[in-house]
Parts: structure tokens; C-alpha cells; sequence
């Protein structure tokens, strides 16, 4: 009888053991969990933290990624012969749309990373900027007035560097753009012809219109075009400043002959996207992107710490034991030809960029 009493206690005690401790563990989380909440420490808020004060760069500057050198032992085999070449023969003019507030937030991290790349690069706002430098373009600034804003920029354009190029592509300052594959693309093209690039979005005109975001490529033939015979007949093209931009310049250049080209690659695979590269793989069961190409051209909404993340990825890291080439089956005959004879040149020979 005894005996069963302490067993009877003993359960509960026992009992009243466990609810203690379970009641002290709970207790003990849910402290740490306000303490930490509290003082900002929880681990979704350090991120915001660090994400917010990234975005920073006053207080937090970013060195832009250097290109290759000797020192860089993943790169001593590196061959950039065809790239080299196509810089030469398929000159780039990248003008960029900003405006005075992103100059040093956005504008200079283009200038840093993929805008070196292009054969001359152009900032256009609504003020001057020596350390850009921007072009100071007669336009109000605001987002109604985009569409003014980009007629001013290519007649800037047409007027002092239509010679310095062969094709003439417009950005914005939140776009990333790996030119090498740009060149690559408009290699098979004359640019003696109205052509047209960019990522198309089938709404309010028959042929579309190019994604302004994603960046569209004028040739030359479409320059002269757009400003020698769009431009001055309001009939063509619309004549006051508002407009969304991108769509009024698709409606402009299918009425005066220049036809939306198909940028995708050989395999159908998109090559401009107007949203950033994780929704376009994450989310390309969606039919309207069509993702992605082994050669992509660009990406929007990328923020200024990202560019310099996709300048390393692209230009920097190497899977060890893997060597990349240059596939030149796809360029015209004479430039692969000419090519094909080329030295190998490695590391530091990328031409300069203006």
C-alpha cells in the first residue's frame, strides 16, 4: 500500500516535472524571440538591414570588378580573339536613360560594369553631369515625359555619333547587358538595313513593340529613319513629349518601314528580357517569356549591387576543368572567316573602350 502511494506521487511529480519544463522552454523561446524581435535581430530583419544598407553605396562605396589579369590563374587560357574582333567590326553605341537623382545611385554603376563594354556609352538626362558625363537633353524630366525625352536622345545621337557606329542601343539605368552577346546576335546583320531589335510585346500595333526596359537596338539605316522621316511628320510619329515611350516608338518605326526583327536565338530561346534573370528561370512555364538563351543579352530592374554580382558570375568565375569556346558557325562567312585566321589573344587585349 505504501509502496503503490510513492509510485502514485511519484507520476505526479513526474507529471508536474515535465509541465515545468515545457512551460520554462516555451517561456524561455518566446522571451528570446521579443528580445531579439525588439532589438532588430531577428534574421529576416538583419537581412532587410543589410539588403537596405547595401543600397547605401555613400556609406558603403562599391569597387567595380577589375577585368582579368596575369594574376588570375582561371583566366590564363582565356581566348578573347572573336570578341575582340566583333568589337571592331560590330561597333555599339549604348546611350543610357537617366535622370539627375540616379546619376550616382545607378548611372555611374552602369558606367562601371557592362557600360564599359559597349564601343561608346552615353548617359542622357535632363542635367549635366561632368562626372558621368551626361548630356543635359531639352526635355522636362518626369516619367510622362519619356517619350520626349528618348526623341531628343537618338536626334543627340543621329546628330553627333551617327558615324561612330553601327548600331545604336537604348537602356535604361536599371538594365544589365552583356554586350559580347549583343555583337554576337547583330553580327548576320547589315546595318544598312531598317532593322529593330529587343524583347517584342504584341500590343498597339500590328508588328508590336520592343521592350524599353529590356533595351532596344536600332541599326543605322533606322536611325536615319526614325529621325530624317518619323520624326518630323507627326502623322508617323507623335509629336509632343507624352507617350509611353517604348510603345510610341513601336508605333513609330512600323510606320515608317522598319520592320520588329525576331531576337530570339536558334534554338527560339528569348535573348531580351524585361524583367530581372529569377523570374524569367524560375517562372518560364509562364508562355508570354520565353527563357532563356545560352547567349541572353539583357535583364531589367537590376539594382546597382546585383550589376557587379553579374559581372563576376559572367566575366569572372570558371567551373575548374571546363574551357568555353567560340562557336563561329553561326557569324556571316566573312567575319568567321577572318576570325579563324586570327592569333589568340588572351587576358588584358579586349580594345579599349571610349
Amino acid at each position: 500500500m505504501y509502496i503503490n502511494m510513492l509510485q502514485a506521487e511519484g507520476r505526479v511529480m513526474g507529471r508536474r516535472f515535465f509541465l515545468t519544463l515545457v512551460i520554462g522552454i516555451s517561456a524561455g523561446f518566446s522571451f528570446a524571440y521579443i528580445l531579439l524581435t525588439s532589438t532588430g535581430f531577428s534574421r529576416d530583419t538583419a537581412w532587410h538591414n543589410y539588403r537596405k544598407s547595401a543600397r547605401d553605396f555613400k556609406k558603403h562605396p562599391i569597387a567595380a570588378v577589375g577585368e582579368h589579369s596575369p594574376d588570375e590563374p582561371a583566366h590564363r587560357d582565356e581566348d578573347r580573339s572573336v570578341a575582340d574582333e566583333l568589337y571592331k567590326k560590330v561597333r555599339v553605341l549604348c546611350w543610357v536613360m537617366t535622370q539627375p537623382k540616379n546619376h550616382e545611385s545607378k548611372a555611374r554603376h552602369v558606367k562601371a560594369t557592362w557600360g564599359k563594354r559597349c564601343n561608346k556609352i552615353i548617359f542622357m538626362s535632363t542635367e549635366k553631369d561632368p562626372s558621368l558625363p551626361s548630356i543635359k537633353l531639352p526635355v522636362k524630366e518626369g516619367r510622362k515625359f519619356l517619350w520626349g525625352k528618348t526623341k531628343a536622345a537618338f536626334r543627340y545621337v543621329y546628330k553627333h555619333h551617327r558615324r561612330e557606329a553601327d548600331w545604336f542601343f537604348k537602356a535604361d539605368d536599371d538594365t544589365y547587358v552583356v554586350v559580347e552577346n549583343l555583337r554576337h546576335m547583330l553580327a548576320g546583320y547589315d546595318t544598312e538595313d531598317p532593322l529593330y531589335f529587343g524583347y517584342r510585346f504584341k500590343r498597339f500595333s500590328p508588328q508590336g513593340y520592343m521592350s524599353g526596359g529590356a533595351g532596344y537596338i536600332l541599326s543605322r539605316a533606322a536611325l536615319d529613319r526614325f529621325v530624317n522621316k518619323g520624326l518630323p511628320n507627326t502623322t508617323l510619329c507623335r509629336g509632343d513629349d507624352n507617350g509611353i515611350e517604348d510603345a510610341e516608338m513601336g508605333k513609330c518605326l512600323e510606320n515608317i518601314g522598319v520592320p520588329a526583327m525576331d531576337s530570339r536565338d536558334e534554338l527560339k530561346r528569348g535573348r531580351f528580357f524585361p524583367l530581372t534573370p529569377d523570374v524569367h528561370l524560375l517562372r518560364s512555364q509562364i508562355k508570354k517569356f520565353d527563357c532563356c538563351s545560352d547567349h541572353a543579352v539583357s535583364f531589367h530592374y537590376i539594382e546597382p549591387q546585383v550589376m557587379y554580382e553579374l559581372d563576376y558570375l559572367i566575366y569572372h568565375l570558371r567551373p575548374y576543368g571546363i574551357e568555353h569556346g567560340s562557336d563561329t558557325s553561326t557569324l556571316p562567312k566573312t567575319l568567321a572567316g577572318s576570325i579563324a585566321t586570327l592569333p589568340r589573344r588572351r587576358l588584358n587585349n579586349a580594345s579599349a573602350v571610349i
